[in-house]
Order: structure tokens, then sequence, then C-alpha cells
């Protein structure tokens, strides 16, 4: 019996200290989690905070946006002892090399190669001609050749002659969407001419493919709005408050970023095409060059029609923006009213943008010309005679 009850007690000691063990264990556990964390436990009485997104910085690479890439810079050209010579001559300009010859200085015409950096010049029209280049630190500029040729009569549409009024469309910017731009390139009739804007690295391609499609080319040259900087065409825009010298530099940028045009549109503008002390030295510039200027219409306070006049430079301004309102109705009855304007007064200028509505209204329309009794003719087409 002795030996009974010692093995009791000894069975509650061991029974005992096991459960002080395990009371230890959790009380330890306990400490540990009030003062470590909660092991991922979640109370209800917890207090979730969560971060914004934008200061917490754990947004999705995919969803940062991209930085603009920034255009390459200009193609730098060395301009060759005694200028730019004539490497593509008509029989015309070449009796009349003949018969002035180059200053001594100059190499001979025979040793003359077409400039470097240039589209093809064989097969359809081409994209330029070298006599009507001038070459300079920033690319090819436009000019005036050694036999007096503008570039507004060596690269103008053909000509639909006289006896029936003459309407001219212009639809602009070109050469920025890849995808518009060859819609309004090939569905579009020859006798549109389309205004290209400088920016996109590819804008030659684009201008040969019109060239070669017939279609006439302008040059848009982005100037200063009146909400500007809030609608802002980038660093080269011409603005009045920058002076003659300034704007003549960035004039330069956008007229060597291609070639193969008649001359140059507005690209916004309103601001600066309102201030005479601006427009006059840029018409004079562009004059100088054998270039026609095109006020696209969206001006309204515009003054260049009255500097033109001064001047006596090559000009046309439009009357009607045909797509001010995307709709069919509205576009049909803009393309009406320019109508009855030739009718009235020989000839009138319409413009409008590269919008699918635009490009299908255009189309349809200019199939119903001939039997109206109007013409589709490039808007060069339509600049008076004495001004060429």
């Amino acid at each position: 019996m002795a030996a009974l009850s010692m093995t009791g007690k000894r069975g509650a000691l061991v029974l005992g200290v096991s459960w002080l063990v395990v009371f230890l264990l959790l009380g330890s556990l306990a400490v540990a989690v009030q003062f470590f964390g909660r092991a991922g436990v979640l109370r209800e009485q917890d207090e979730v905070v969560f971060l914004p997104i934008e200061k917490a910085d754990i947004r999705p690479k995919a969803a940062v946006a991209a930085k603009p890439v920034p255009l390459p810079p200009p193609q730098i050209f060395e301009t060759p002892p005694g200028g730019i010579l004539p490497a593509i001559l008509s029989p015309s300009e070449k009796a009349a090399l003949a018969a002035n010859p180059p200053p001594p200085s100059a190499p001979p015409v025979a040793d003359a190669t077409p400039p470097v950096a240039l589209p093809p010049l064989a097969g359809g029209p081409s994209i330029a001609n070298p006599a009507l280049l001038e070459k300079t630190p920033q690319g090819y500029l436009p000019r005036i050749s050694e036999t007096g040729v503008w570039p507004l009569n060596a690269y103008a549409g053909p000509n639909p002659g006289t006896g029936r009024p003459r309407i001219a469309i212009v639809i602009g910017g070109l050469g920025i969407s890849a995808k518009a731009t060859q819609a309004a390139i090939t569905a579009l009739p020859a006798g549109v001419t389309l205004a290209f804007a400088p920016y996109a690295a590819d804008v030659e391609h684009w201008v040969s493919l019109a060239r070669q499609k017939g279609h006439e080319v302008l040059l848009q040259v982005p100037m200063e709005p009146y909400d500007f900087p809030d609608s802002d065409p980038g660093q080269y825009t011409l603005r009045s408050s920058v002076g003659e010298e300034g704007n003549i530099k960035r004039l330069t940028w956008s007229l060597t970023r291609i070639t193969g045009y008649v001359g140059v549109t507005n690209l916004l503008g309103a601001r600066f095409l309102s201030d005479s002390g601006s427009v006059e030295p840029m018409l004079t510039y562009l004059m100088r060059r054998g270039l026609m200027f095109y006020d696209n219409g969206t001006a309204s306070h515009s003054v260049t029609k009255d500097v033109a006049g001064r001047l006596g430079a090559p000009f046309v301004q439009a009357t009607n923006t045909i797509d001010s309102i995307q709709a069919s109705m509205e576009i049909d009855h803009r393309l009406a009213d320019l109508e009855a304007e030739a009718r009235s007064k020989g000839s009138a200028a319409g413009t409008g943008f590269l919008y699918p509505v635009t490009i299908e209204r255009v189309n349809l329309w200019a199939r119903g010309l001939p039997g109206r009794g109007f013409v589709l003719a490039p808007v060069s087409a339509i600049v008076p005679a004495e001004k060429k």
C-alpha cells in the first residue's frame, strides 16, 4: 500500500509539472505576440490602413506614362564650294545655263552630282529637283533656281485650265498618324492638295507617296495661337514676341523637314497671323524662296491678305472650313457654299482635316463636280498668274 501511495504522489507531481510547463509556454507565446507582432492574425477591432497608390509607389510598370521620344536632330550638311549646282536640268534650263555659265569658283556642271540623302529622283514625280535646293547646316532649303524657276511652279500639280470655276480643297494634318495619312493619300482624288506637319521622322516618305499619286503638297508651319501656351504647337512655333531673326530661324527648321512642296500654310496661328509686323517678314522670306502662302482661314483676324497684297506675294486664303462640324450633312453644306463662291468669283478655296468623314464626303462630292460645271484644282492653280 505504501508503494502504491508513493507511485500516486509521483504521478500527480509529474502531471502538475507538465501543466505548469504548458502554462509557461502559452504565457511566453502571448508575450511574444504582444511585443513582436501577431503572426498575421487580424482581430476585428484592429484598424486597417491602405496607402494611396501614388504615395506607396507600387504602380505596375505598364501603368506609368511613357516619356515622349524626342525627335532626332536635323542632319548636318556641308555647303560645297560655289554653292549647290543643278544636277538635273530641263532643256530650257540647260540653254539658259549655257548662256550664263556659273562663276569660275564653282566646279564644272559636268562634275556636279545630285545632293546626298535625298529620295530617288527617277520614277514618277521628282520629290525634289536639286536645282531648287540650297544646302545649309540645317538641311535642304527650297530656293529659286539659277534660271529663275520657282518651287511654286516646279512642284505644282496639273493646272486644269480655264473656262470653268475652280475649287481648291486643302486637307491638313498629314504626316502625324501613318494610318490616317495613308487613307487620305489613297482615297482622295489627285486634285486635292495635301498639307503635311513637319514633326514625324518619316514625313518625307509620305510626301513622296502623295506626289506619286498626283497630289500637290503644302508644308504646315506651326504658328502661335491665342491660347498659347495652353495650345502649344512645339518649340519651333513662330511667335509674335520672338522677333524677325528668331522667327526666321524657326521657319528655316520647318522648311528643311521636307522637299517638293509649293508653299506654306499655317498650323494654328490665330495670334501670329493677326500681327502684320510678324507676318510681313515671313511672307517676304517665303517669296524670296519661290514659295506661296496659303492662309487656311481659321484665323478670324488674319492680316495675311493685306500684307501679301502689299508685297505682291503669291497667296491664297481659304474662305471656308468645311469640317468645323464633323457631320456629313454639315460638310456637304460647306462644299455647296464653295461652289456658290466659285460660281460668283471664278474660284474658291476650302480647308479640312483628315477626318474619315471629311475624306468620305470630299471624295463623293468631287465625283459630281464636272457634271455641275466645276473643276477641282490644286491650290497653286488659283494663285493669280501675275504673282507666280
